[in-house]
Order: structure tokens, then C-alpha cells, then sequence
């Protein structure tokens, strides 16, 4: 029987199954409402969930009980899970050390913390304590060219490894693991530098819109709204083509430009939230208040808007951050990123794909270009994670 044939059975016989399951279980517990009032959606989803988790169990004792051989058939499966595993129980170390260590507010809000937040905060403090100590922790350069040409990760001597570099070398001979580091510096120090003036450009124009309204609300929000017809992306490669000429005519490293570009862009989604927000804040009493008493415009942006408007930018903040991110990178696999010799996540995903090659016979090989678009993958997760948590708690609503 096929896969998918398989597949299509288990889709079917689980819908007798759960209707089965629920039957028996209010029969059990004398019809109590939790099972009473189940519906068979909803038991149906019990009953494929607990096969998909049979399955990955069965899947995983056949990872560890195969014999290791070049064709590790499990390889990815088998890393995913330790990975998984990994990170949750450091997630909730970190959590459970946040309730004792730190001052009484700290304590009390990792007491309320979700496990998935605290997964999302670990891992946005080892990205930052990468990046800023990137020199520290890379055995080698960035730049540095070692002589050694597409050593292949694993550092296995047998299969053109070099126990020397344990992530191999790129096709120039430069270290992987050393670029990946140094990548961390340079696609997430420019992604979060690129979201600050973002959000300064955007939210300066929301909240100054908001405020004044009439015409020069008119003029920005039209302005903002053909902007925001255009595919961002697509502007922003159109835009770096151009920009590439101008670095080269002026000699100035084009980096700066992109980093304009996409604020500029990211700044429009911006703009729009700032505005609404602001203008449910500028109707209040205590705005009036302040006019009456001669206030000026600095005053009222920045004493009594910005601070009632700091929760729904700070969860804005964290979503712009990762589509920032994520628009680097592109454009830098496009090749009209960050330029060589910086090391930059895009373009090692890029560069590396040679390696794919391996994967009909050694999968582990075949991970080095999935290394930089697992970093990128994991770092948007733990950003969202806690842009979750902080929307509902900004929300008011209660576990």
C-alpha cells in the first residue's frame, strides 16, 4: 500500500474511531458536560492527533535503533526532535529560574509567562548575545580565507570532512560556522537598526497625522496609500537596482541604502497603526486637558499619546522586526543585499546550495545551506512567540 493510500485510510477509519471514543467516554463519566457537549470535530482531532504522535514516536525509535550508516535516512527527523526537546526544557529552566532570580516585577512576570514565551525570550537573548560578541565566539573571520574549499559539515575526514570545521567551508574556503556567527551580527544588528528608523519615520507622521488631521493627514495618508499598493518586496528589489548604481557612482556602500529603503517601506504599515491608534487617543478628555492648558504639539505626542500607544507598538514592533528581517535576507539571496564580504544568512542559504547535492547519500552534508534558513526560521518563531504574548496581554484577557 502506498503512502498516501495509508494516509487516506487513517483520515477515514479515525471518524468511527472518534465517534467511538466520545460514546465511551460520556458513558464513563456519566454523561459529564466536558464529553457531553464534545463535538465529534473535535473528537475526531483527538483521535488524529494521537496518531500523528504514535507515529512520531514509532518514527523516532526507528531513528535511534537503525544503524548509523552515510545514508542516515532519519538524520533530519532525529535532529528535529533532539531540538525540539532541547530548546523546550530550556525554555522552561529559563522560565522557572525567571520566578526566583530578578527583582519582584521580573519574578512576577515570568510567574505569568507562557512556556512558548520564555522559549521566545531565550532565544532572542543568545541571538543578541551572538551578535554582540560575534568576534569573541567565532573561531575565525568573517573575511578569513582558510585554503580549505568546500569542506563538507560533519568533519568526518572519510566523507571530505576536517574535524577542523565542523560546519565545513564555502566554496572559497572560508568557515561556515564562523560566517553563521558573524551572520547573526549582520542580518540582525541591520534588520533591527532598519525596523528603529521604521518606526520612528512611521510612527513620528501616524501620531503627527492623528494629531493635527485636515489636510496634512490627507496628503500623508495618500501618499502612504500608493506606497502600500506596491508588493514590498518587488519595490524594494526595483529600488536597490537603482540604489546599486548610485553606490557605485558615489562610492557608497549600498548596505545604507537598503537599510532607507526598507524603513521607508516597513514605515508606511507603521504609519497606519500609529494614526489609528492616535486618533482613538486624541479624542479623550485627558488630550483636551492638555490643549486647554496650552500644551504644544511635542507635548501632546510624546507625554499623552505615545505612552497610552506603547502596547500596540511594541507587539507592531516585534512583527516588523521579522518581516525586516526576513526582507534582508531575501535580498540578499537575490544578490542585491548585503554585499560580500559580510557575512549574511541570505546569502549563505544561496551559496550553499551545492551542498544539496549530497542529500541522496549523506543528508547530514546536505543540512549547511538549511543551517542559515534555520536560523532565520527559528529567530521569526521566538519573535512571534512573544508578540503573541504581549498582544494578550496588552489585550486584557485572562487564561
Amino acid at each position: 500500500m502506498s503512502t498516501w493510500m495509508m494516509i487516506l485510510a487513517v483520515v477515514v477509519a479515525a471518524a468511527p474511531v472518534a465517534w467511538a471514543m466520545r460514546a465511551g467516554l460520556q458513558s464513563a463519566t456519566g454523561n459529564a458536560p466536558k464529553w457531553r457537549d464534545m463535538p465529534l470535530s473535535v473528537a475526531y482531532g483527538y483521535v488524529i492527533g494521537a496518531v500523528i504522535l504514535a507515529w512520531l514516536a514509532y518514527t523516532y525509535y526507528l531513528s535511534v535503533t537503525a544503524e548509523r550508516t552515510p545514508v542516515d535516512t532519519y538524520f533530519f527527523f532525529r535532529t528535529a526532535v533532539h531540538g525540539f526537546v532541547l530548546f523546550a526544557a530550556a525554555a522552561w529552566v529559563f522560565r522557572l529560574l525567571g520566578q526566583y532570580v530578578g527583582t519582584a516585577g521580573t519574578r512576577k512576570l515570568f510567574r505569568n509567562m507562557p512556556v512558548t514565551a520564555a522559549f521566545g525570550i531565550l532565544v532572542i537573548l543568545i541571538y543578541a548575545i551572538v551578535s554582540i560578541f560575534a568576534g569573541l565566539i567565532a573561531p575565525y573571520g568573517q573575511e578569513e580565507v582558510l585554503g580549505s574549499a568546500n569542506v563538507v559539515p560533519g568533519g568526518n575526514p572519510a566523507m571530505g570532512g576536517n574535524p577542523e570545521f565542523p560546519l565545513g567551508t564555502d566554496q572559497i574556503g572560508r568557515d561556515i560556522l564562523s560566517r553563521l556567527i558573524y551572520g547573526a551580527q549582520n542580518t540582525v544588528g541591520i534588520a533591527f537598526a532598519t525596523t528603529c528608523l521604521a518606526f520612528f519615520i512611521g510612527g513620528s507622521l501616524g501620531f503627527l497625522a492623528a494629531t493635527l488631521q485636515g489636510w496634512l493627514d490627507q496628503v500623508i495618508s495618500r501618499t502612504v496609500d500608493v506606497l502600500m499598493a506596491i508588493p514590498a518586496l518587488i519595490f524594494a528589489l526595483l529600488l536597490m537596482t537603482i540604489a546599486t548604481v548610485w553606490a557605485n557612482e558615489f562610492g557608497i556602500n549600498r548596505t545604507y541604502f537598503m537599510v532607507v529603503i526598507i524603513a521607508v517601506i516597513d514605515s508606511t504599515r507603521v504609519f497606519r497603526l500609529a494614526r489609528a491608534v492616535g486618533l482613538n487617543i486624541v479624542v479623550m478628555d485627558y488630550i483636551e486637558a492638555a490643549k486647554l492648558r496650552g500644551e504644544g504639539l511635542g507635548y501632546l505626542i510624546f507625554k499623552e499619546i505615545l505612552p497610552n500607544a506603547t502596547a500596540p507598538l511594541l507587539a507592531e514592533f516585534g512583527l516588523r522586526f521579522c518581516f525586516v528581517f526576513l526582507t534582508i535576507a531575501s535580498l540578499s539571496f537575490l544578490g542585491v543585499g548585503i554585499q560580500p564580504p559580510l557575512a549574511d544568512w541570505g546569502t549563505m542559504v544561496r551559496d550553499l546550495s551545492q551542498f544539496i547535492n549530497f542529500a541522496a547519500f549523506a543528508p547530514q552534508v546536505a543540512s549547511a545551506p538549511l543551517l542559515a534558513a534555520g536560523a532565520i526560521a527559528l529567530l521569526t518563531v521566538a519573535v512571534n512567540f512573544v508578540v503573541d504574548w504581549m498582544l494578550h496581554k496588552s489585550s486584557g484577557l485572562k487564561e
